[in-house]
């Protein structure tokens, strides 16, 4: 934050008692939902998130305390530091405590980003036409339709982010919209009603909440994964056939795995026999990447017959100890131990062949690896489209696009994957290369995608 917009005299003046025992009041109601419920102080809070979030959530108390007015004279803490200490701060400086003190915090959408520059905000809340909000650091990171919680100010004719923001995650901002229906209108409503000003700045502590419900209950973020829910790691094991096992009575016995789908001579689709429940049903927004069969049963890996050896390879961990188990108890003596290679999404992109050295046929470059990786994410959203979608009321995405509340909702979630895709750090990774956009056009809302 630039020294113009500094807050530490103001800060410090908050440690006089008149303010004090008000400012207690204020955090208890951002944090004591959270903290009560455990039996915690604010610093387990830090020790568990870090001094980074530790801090803004602070400030973000903080900044909605600098709203309030209380009992006494002057009753409003930044009235009397201007009036008392204001002599000390620049211009500027008193310009934005003056917007501070009469601020609203609400839910923004991200849109049109300028690194180091600007980025346009729409209101998620208020009714209320975009805004361009001036900003270095943050812009340098923030992503397309990223939400925030923040406080925009006008301070001598631009419009700037106060220091208490908090990225808000589709779950998080459903958990703040129902606290909000239900303070402001009915909980089931499908929208919320018309908020005035300072209806929604004495409702701060409920953006505080919400954040920390949401982050508290994920242990990590969204990761590349399979159908079965196991993180994406590439297994290929291989197993050396023994001296004078034939390959046809490798055949033979394979054939007699029913889970086992014989593609040609040597090769072999190994499926699940039951699909879970029939259909498959998003428990989460996060990508999911797998191969179907025509008929809708799902790949959980592939053998294959290489010359003296027979290779299995699947996409988790799990899938490769069940397919080994598998294949040792129906081959027997026909094979010996087997040699696992197992490479992440991110070792097959960075692994590059060395200058002049002989290459594996098993090689996958990181060209092969990203055009695997949006093959099967090209299959899975497109088999997604008939699915239900939890964020989309359990619906499927073409049920979805035929309302116009299921519209919004579809928007929602398009701009949830394409965000996912956008934050992804690594430039190289395959799922930062991904695009979406197709979806948008293939349901009928990209003229939406605003």
């Amino acid at each position: 934050m630039p020294a113009s917009h500094d807050l530490s005299g103001l800060m410090k003046f908050l440690g006089r008692d008149e303010w004090l025992e008000c400012f207690e009041g204020v955090f208890d109601e951002h944090f004591g939902p959270i903290l009560d419920e455990g039996e915690a102080e604010f610093e387990d809070l830090a020790e568990l998130l870090g001094d980074h979030w530790a801090n803004t959530l602070w400030g973000c108390a903080f900044e909605d305390f600098l709203t309030q007015d209380f009992e006494g004279e002057p009753t409003n803490i930044v009235d009397a530091y201007l009036k008392r200490r204001g002599w000390k701060e620049s211009a500027q400086s008193r310009a934005y405590m003056a917007a501070l003190s009469t601020s609203v915090m609400s839910l923004y959408e991200v849109s049109n980003v300028i690194p180091g520059t600007s980025f346009v905000a729409r209101d998620l809340i208020r009714d209320s036409e975009p805004i361009t909000v001036s900003e270095g650091s943050a812009t340098k990171t923030l992503k397309q339709w990223d939400r925030l919680a923040a406080r925009i100010v006008p301070v001598m004719g631009k419009n700037i982010m106060s220091g208490g923001v908090l990225p808000f995650t589709p779950q998080a901002s459903e958990t703040l919209f129902d606290g909000l229906k239900g303070l402001f209108g009915k909980r089931n409503a499908k929208k919320l009603p018309a908020v005035k000003d300072e209806e929604l700045q004495a409702a701060a502590s409920m953006f505080t909440l919400s954040w920390l419900f949401d982050t508290l209950g994920r242990v990590a973020g969204p990761k590349l994964q399979n159908t079965d829910g196991d993180e994406i790691v590439f297994h290929n094991v291989r197993f050396p056939l023994e001296t004078g096992a034939r390959q046809e009575d490798i055949a033979i016995r394979l054939n007699n795995i029913p889970a086992f789908s014989q593609a040609d001579a040597k090769f072999w689709n190994w499926l699940e026999e039951t699909p879970k429940g029939g259909s498959k049903t998003n428990a989460v927004a996060a990508p999911a990447m797998d191969t179907t069969m025509d008929n809708g049963s799902p790949v959980l890996g592939n053998i294959e017959l290489k010359g003296r050896f027979l290779h299995l390879s699947a996409n988790s961990a799990a899938r490769a100890t069940r397919g080994t188990a598998l294949i040792q108890q129906t081959l027997g003596d026909l094979v010996r131990t087997p040699l696992t290679e197992i490479r992440t999404v991110e070792q097959m992109m960075a692994e590059e062949p060395g200058s002049g050295a002989e290459t594996s046929r098993s090689t996958i470059t990181p060209e092969i690896a990203e055009q695997t990786v949006h093959e099967y994410l090209n299959r899975h959203y497109l088999e997604t489209l008939d699915q239900p979608v939890k964020m989309l009321g359990n619906k499927t995405p073409r049920q979805a696009a035929k309302t116009t509340a299921g519209r919004q909702k579809l928007v929602d979630w398009l701009k949830y994957l394409e965000n996912q895709t956008a934050k992804q750090p690594d430039p190289t990774h395959p799922m930062a290369s991904y695009s979406v956009e197709w979806m948008w056009k293939e349901l009928g809302v990209h003229d939406l995608r605003r």
